[in-house]
C-alpha cells in the first residue's frame, strides 16, 4: 500500500513563505511521479506542481497560478518531496494534497493513483 504523508501546513500572512513536505516509501518515491494538488473550500481540486519520476527525468511542472512562486523539489535521502511556497497570496489558501501517479505525472486529479490526507495552508491578508 502506498502511503503519502504531508506536513508543513499552517497559517501565514500574505507575502510570506511556507514549505510543505510529503513523505513516502522508497519504493513509491522511485516509482511514481510525485506532486501537489490543492482544494479550496467549495472549489475543485486543482493541480499545483509535480515532479516526474526519478527514472523519468525528474522534471518539474507547475500550474500557471503558482509558476515563479512555488518550487517543487525532491530529497532522495529522506524520500520526501517538498513544495516551497513563496510570495503567498490569500487565494493560495487550500488544503494541499500530496499525490502520486504512474507512469507519468498528471495535471488531472482523476489520474492520480494515491493521495495523502492533506495539510491545510491558510494565507491571511
Amino acid at each position: 500500500q502506498v502511503q503519502l504523508e504531508e506536513s508543513g501546513g499552517g497559517l501565514v500572512q500574505a507575502g510570506n513563505s511556507l514549505r510543505l513536505s510529503c513523505a513516502t516509501s522508497g519504493r513509491t518515491f522511485r516509482t511514481y511521479a510525485m506532486g501537489w494538488f490543492r482544494q479550496a473550500p467549495g472549489k475543485e481540486r486543482e493541480f499545483v506542481a509535480a515532479l516526474s519520476a526519478s527514472w523519468n527525468g525528474d522534471n518539474s511542472f507547475y500550474s500557471d497560478s503558482v509558476k515563479g512562486r512555488f518550487t517543487i523539489s525532491r530529497d532522495s535521502a529522506k524520500n520526501t518531496v517538498a513544495l516551497q511556497m513563496n510570495s503567498l497570496k490569500p487565494e493560495d489558501t487550500a488544503v494541499y494534497y500530496c499525490a502520486a501517479s504512474a507512469p507519468s505525472y498528471s495535471r488531472s486529479a482523476d489520474a492520480i493513483d494515491y493521495w495523502g490526507k492533506g495539510t491545510l495552508v491558510t494565507v491571511s491578508s
